[in-house]
């Protein structure tokens, strides 16, 4: 090893690692134990990596292949060690994982702090930054690690002050040293029965042995022997009978697969057999982790072949718009030395995904039938990901339609809680369709004035202010029979909720308005596709309405937001004849001020809708020259 490999390097921490050391040595979290759970979880994960890379590289075991973790502490140095003989790190490793962040979420965790230390605790358990809780119990960590097939060790170490050392040592094996050089008053960390109870308490699922030494009472005192003695019951909590495990178990497994720090909301543990064997243990978490938006981000299921782990975020077993859903799937089927190439292209991997989707969507109506304040819940956190579920899987498409909720004009408030039951079970009689609106807040759809004629007929609206509700639409056209029809797009139909005294007054009003509509056609121009008389409005003097197969406006713009080219297709203007401001433009003999007159009748619905004036000065002038 060269002289300068073995220099002693001092590195500064990322920003955001300094925040967030700042927060661990002022203990947010309540309870200590916890800290011995992550280190032990992280060891875990070490040794499922290097299981994986050994299937195409067996050397990587050398004459070590039997894996597992170790628990030790010295009293005389107050240290309490943490080892593992895992897959172990580089140095270019060690300064990626532990001196930065690598994380998307990042920003939006340090936004979110509060410096209430209840809920910023929480927070720090929805971003899953584990190794970090180590310095709760530390006040200077010492981490020797070398890397599977190398011959080269790295010493870290920090006392959580804003920089680290690194240096090269020697190492006898491959994988990972934890050394906490414990901080005054945290003694009972260096207590056999403490650790041994700790240990069973948050890690007895872990399915390696964790290993200390056993202890013997000498003088009062329990004193280390020279025999080990594995603690944990060191076996796959998920192949285990469901009636041998306690909800207790279920609750750390999921901590330890998730790197979450609360409770999972509900979960799934099924075992298949037939055709086709696997067992699948699936979580809903109770929070949103902060990069769920992140699409691009991997999946949270773990993948296991026969006990032995195959690779973790296995994207192919569960679609995009389930990415909150935590887990293992062990299957007794898949050759051991499976790829991603396998995966891609697997009849039994398809089969296995198709069953874990159904017993997720499952428990998910379970959850929305028999527990519905959980499922509020639920939706608050993930309920615009799963809008993404009709468009990407047809096959379930129905039963993802019956787990969305909307706000709607039944309420009347913000609060998503109508389902698509709900709402037919309260259709009018004669009623044939499910009517909603989108716009680009809660407000703007609130108060559209296309709402008009529905509430004063007492229809149900949805009201649909998310972004991804546009996507949805496009691919969610019906749901149990009933088409779902936006009450801003084509000619308003409303069949059998209108009577034929109202029918015939609309055709009234239509040939009286004749020559007026034909005038403000010819006035707007290439601004408008086609004017007409309204049916939707009843206090407005006029809205805008995009064709049956053109874009809302509210689509256009996000498209136009997010860079892409959109059709070039123009509004069509409704004006409400019985307006006053509109039989003002019967009247108005003056071509001049009948074009003001007719250019601002649009431009207010084009506001009344959200969009954007293309010339605002006009606006503004024609608005001032008919105030004064």
């Amino acid at each position: 090893m060269s002289a300068e490999t073995l220099t002693k390097e001092t590195l500064g921490f990322q920003a955001e690692v300094k925040q967030l050391l700042q927060l661990m040595i002022h203990s947010l979290y309540s309870n200590k134990e916890i800290v011995l759970r992550e280190l032990i979880s992280n060891a875990s994960d070490a040794a499922d990596k290097l299981r994986f890379e050994a299937l195409s590289d067996n050397s990587l075991y050398g004459n070590d292949s039997d894996l597992k973790i170790r628990v030790s502490f010295d009293k005389d140095a107050r240290t309490l060690t943490i080892s593992d003989n895992g897959i172990g790190m580089n140095r270019a490793e060690v300064i990626s994982n532990i001196g930065t962040i690598a994380k998307s979420g990042t920003k939006e965790f340090f936004q979110s702090l509060t410096g209430d230390q209840a809920k910023d605790a929480n927070l720090i358990g929805q971003f899953g930054v584990g190794f970090y809780s180590a310095f709760i119990l530390a006040d200077k960590v010492t981490l020797i690690t070398r890397r599977a097939g190398s011959d080269e060790a790295v010493k870290w170490e920090s006392a959580g002050e804003g920089d680290y050392t690194l240096e090269a040592v020697e190492k006898a094996g491959r994988g990972t040293d934890i050394i906490l050089h414990l901080r005054e008053g945290e003694d009972e960390f260096l207590n056999d029965w403490k650790l041994k109870s700790i240990i069973r308490k948050y890690s007895d699922h872990i399915t390696l042995p964790i290993i200390m030494k056993k202890s013997e009472w000498k003088d009062g005192e329990q004193v280390p022997t020279d025999e080990d003695e594995t603690v944990n019951k060191a076996s796959a909590l998920w192949a285990r009978s469901k009636s041998d495990i306690s909800d207790e178990e279920y609750q750390e497994f999921y901590k330890h697969v998730s790197h979450d720090f609360e409770n999972p909301l509900a979960w799934s543990h099924n075992r298949v057999e037939g055709k086709q064997e696997y067992i699948s243990l699936l979580y809903v978490p109770s929070r949103a982790p902060l990069d769920l938006y992140d699409r691009e981000r991997k999946h949270g299921i773990k993948l296991y072949v026969k006990r032995v782990f195959i690779m973790d975020d296995a994207e192919k077993l569960m679609p995009q718009y389930l990415r909150f859903v935590r887990g293992v799937i062990d299957s007794a089927d898949l050759p051991l030395n499976v790829s991603r190439e396998i995966l891609q292209s697997s009849r039994d991997i398809d089969n296995i995904k198709a069953g874990s989707v159904k017993k997720v969507l499952g428990l998910l109506e379970d959850l929305a039938e028999n527990k519905p304040e959980e499922y509020a819940g639920f939706w608050k956190e993930f309920g615009r990901v799963l809008k993404e579920g009709p468009g990407e899987d047809f096959a379930n498409r129905e039963k993802i339609a019956g787990l969305l909720r909307f706000a709607s004009t039944h309420a009347d408030t913000d609060a998503q809680v109508v389902s698509l039951k709900d709402y037919i079970g309260r259709m009018k009689e004669g009623q044939d369709k499910i009517y909603y609106i989108t716009a680009d807040s809660f407000a703007a759809a609130q108060h559209s004035p296309h709402l008009e004629i529905f509430r004063k007929k007492g229809i149900e609206v949805l009201l649909m202010s998310d972004r991804v509700d546009e996507w949805m639409l496009s691919s969610l056209t019906e749901f149990d029979g009933k088409a779902l029809q936006s009450v801003a797009k084509g000619d308003l139909d409303l069949g059998n909720l209108e009577d034929e005294a109202e029918k015939e007054q609309q055709k009234k009003v239509e040939e009286e308005a004749r020559d007026l509509i034909e005038r403000v056609k010819t006035t707007l121009g290439e601004r408008v596709k086609e004017v007409r008389v309204t049916h939707r409005l009843t206090d407005s003097p006029a809205c805008l309405v995009a064709g049956e197969n053109d874009l809302s406006g509210n689509l256009e713009r996000l498209l136009k937001a997010a860079g892409q080219k959109t059709p070039d297709s123009k509004p069509i203007l409704e004006v409400n004849p019985e307006h006053k401001l509109v039989a003002k433009l019967k009247t108005e003999s003056d071509d001049g001020r009948f074009a003001d007159l007719a250019n601002l009748l649009f431009d207010q619905a084009l506001l009344a809708e959200g969009g954007q004036l293309e010339d605002p000065a006009s606006f503004v002038r024609r608005m001032n020259s008919l105030i004064s």
